[in-house]
């Protein structure tokens, strides 16, 4: 196998105390067994020999080489799971996104989906579930006569179970998706008032385009079981619940699921229902997807000045590099069971997304949410998912199209009419090699490995802040952590020159910023976008509730936002 230079042996420093944390704390392997990694460039080398492991041995070198430059200076950043595991004897999942089979409305059948979200969990895998499936509480259970306990008590059986586990992964986590027009509906949203309840899950409500349409033309929303009106309430009030809930407690989060399901490629295939745990990957039943992330803050050439610009070449050929090494994980990943496996080998999902967005943005000199950081923001994901859809074209031609690809309802897409010519024309030749291939995750782990990097195309939330560092003595000390803008300008310019203008944060914006930042972004992507729209402390209820609204009338799939108050408090001080 292809081995590496020492990238930490000639005293390699992090350039933040943070990064080396991280790296100790979640990606370097240890074992009693055997040394692990000792050296942060021996955790590279572990990640991309276990990901050439079925390359052909006349070409795995090569490959293991073109992998390594990649992220040994975080330009590629593989996502947690293939950091922490590949190359290890773990037996852990390389995936981070799972969404659960379809709950059966029976007892064997919710406590089987139960027993593979535990196994599932248990391999370092976050999850979704849509609870949709499952009768309301009251119904009556044929055969015994007596009321059903509903969803919620469901997913509080979930929730016990992700806490009791130990995975050695981080913690677990959840998402809990519900229909809009499911009877339990009204208690779903407010399942999380009691703040000791159902800690271990996100929620998220399916909101579809008619009862939007419901909602604009004030009228009544039928509620629905087993193709029965169960009753019927007005539809504004019960957006106004669902807005009203998060403005307190920042949740439910919102879905539009039409949206998802009309955007999503595979469409001929599946029905999506359910989102793993921080939303950014919608998923069939059984659904899984690897993830990875282009650092754009490495990529700007000449940054702070006049001529500062995005290498767009290295931006193509490292979403190339991207597509095989998320394929390859797709065949060296282990899975909870044989569904998930068969599911992942079918359709060939991946997920290539970016991070650092803003810290680009940034060093180009335009203010996160201006009409130049749209464009900017836009012409780059165009520009990778073009360079996506072209490498598993020529990925499909080595090594033949997903199983499950039909070339004439594929190429029908709107996402596939929508890219460039060259790219449809070798679509059409050599099908793909992946059913959907872009994705825009959060990456805050994996950003602060890279040196505090903005998160996914989030703002940057601080210049700079305090946080407790762990030193490999065992040491705890405050240490002063920049955002990696902030500390690339202090290393060319000098610690005391004042930040220029482009250098806001998420104190500075308006949440209508963030929400045409994800717009533009979402044109060009195939799956979600994990994004929080950040509102002021006293936002008005009514602008609050446009925001959603102005998140679906521009092309959002989603909307997720977050407003400090005693509830929710802040995440993080300054």
């Amino acid at each position: 196998m292809f081995r590496m230079h020492e990238l930490a042996s000639d005293g390699y420093v992090f350039p933040q105390p943070i990064a080396e944390q991280i790296w100790r704390a979640k990606y370097q392997y240890k074992t009693e067994a055997a040394p692990g990694d000792r050296l942060l460039a021996e955790t590279f080398r572990r990640v991309v020999n276990g990901l050439c492991v079925h390359e052909p041995i006349e070409t795995r070198e090569r490959h293991a080489e073109a992998f390594y430059h990649a992220i040994q200076d975080f330009r590629l950043l593989p996502a947690g799971r293939i950091l922490a595991g590949a190359g290890t004897a773990r037996d852990v999942t390389l995936s981070n996104t799972f969404v659960m089979r379809t709950i059966p409305d029976s007892v064997d059948g919710l406590m089987d989906t139960i027993k593979d979200a535990a196994k599932t969990m248990q391999m370092g895998g976050g999850l979704g579930f849509d609870f949709s499936t499952l009768r309301p509480r009251g119904w009556v259970v044929k055969g015994l006569d007596c009321p059903a306990a509903g969803p919620l008590a469901a997913m509080d059986i979930c929730d016990a179970v992700c806490r009791m586990l130990v995975t050695g992964m981080g913690r677990g986590a959840m998402m809990a998706t519900m229909r809009c027009d499911h009877p339990d509906i009204e208690d779903f949203i407010t399942a999380k008032s009691d703040r000791t309840r159902l800690r271990n899950f996100n929620v998220s409500v399916m909101i579809t385009d008619a009862f939007i349409e419901a909602v604009s033309l004030n009228e009544e929303w039928d509620l629905m079981w087993d193709g029965k009106i169960v009753r019927t309430v007005n539809a504004i009030d019960l957006w106004d619940k669902i807005m009203r809930q998060t403005y307190d407690a920042a949740e439910p989060g919102v879905l539009f699921i039409d949206r998802i399901n009309q955007g999503n490629p595979l469409n001929y295939l599946e029905t999506i229902a359910a989102t793993n745990s921080c939303a950014e990957q919608p998923l069939p039943p059984n659904g899984t997807c690897p993830l990875a992330s282009i650092n754009l803050a490495q990529l700007v050439m000449s940054p702070f000045t006049p001529e500062a610009r995005l290498d767009l070449v290295a931006l193509r050929q490292l979403v190339g590099t991207a597509v095989r090494m998320l394929d390859n994980t797709l065949d060296v990943s282990k899975f909870a069971n044989d569904a998930q496996r068969q599911e992942a080998q079918n359709k060939r999902r991946i997920g290539i997304g970016v991070t650092g967005v803003a810290d680009a943005i940034i060093m180009l000199g335009a203010v996160y949410g201006s009409a130049k950081a749209v464009f900017l923001l836009g012409s780059w994901m165009q520009a990778i998912q073009n360079a996506a859809y072209l490498a598993s074209a020529n990925l499909a031609a080595e090594r033949g199209a997903f199983p499950l690809y039909d070339a004439e309802r594929h190429l029908k897409q709107p996402s596939i009419q929508a890219l460039d010519p060259d790219v449809r024309a070798a679509v059409a030749k050599h099908g793909l090699r992946n059913g959907t291939l872009t994705t825009i995750a959060p990456t805050g782990t994996i950003s602060m490995f890279a040196g505090n990097t903005s998160s996914g195309i989030e703002p940057v939330f601080a210049t700079e802040y305090t946080r407790t560092i762990t030193r490999p003595n065992g040491n705890k000390e405050d240490e002063k952590v920049m955002d990696y803008a902030v500390w690339l300008y202090r290393q060319i310019y000098g610690e005391d020159a004042a930040l220029t203008d482009a250098f806001v944060t998420v104190a500075d914006l308006d949440p209508r910023d963030h929400v045409r930042m994800q717009a533009a972004a979402q044109r060009w992507v195939d799956s979600g976008i994990s994004k929080t729209v950040n509102c002021p402390e006293d936002i008005p209820f009514d602008s609050f509730k446009n925001v959603y609204l102005e998140a679906y009338a521009s092309g959002c799939k989603g909307c997720t936002t977050y407003r400090p108050n005693a509830v929710t408090g802040s995440v993080l001080s300054v």
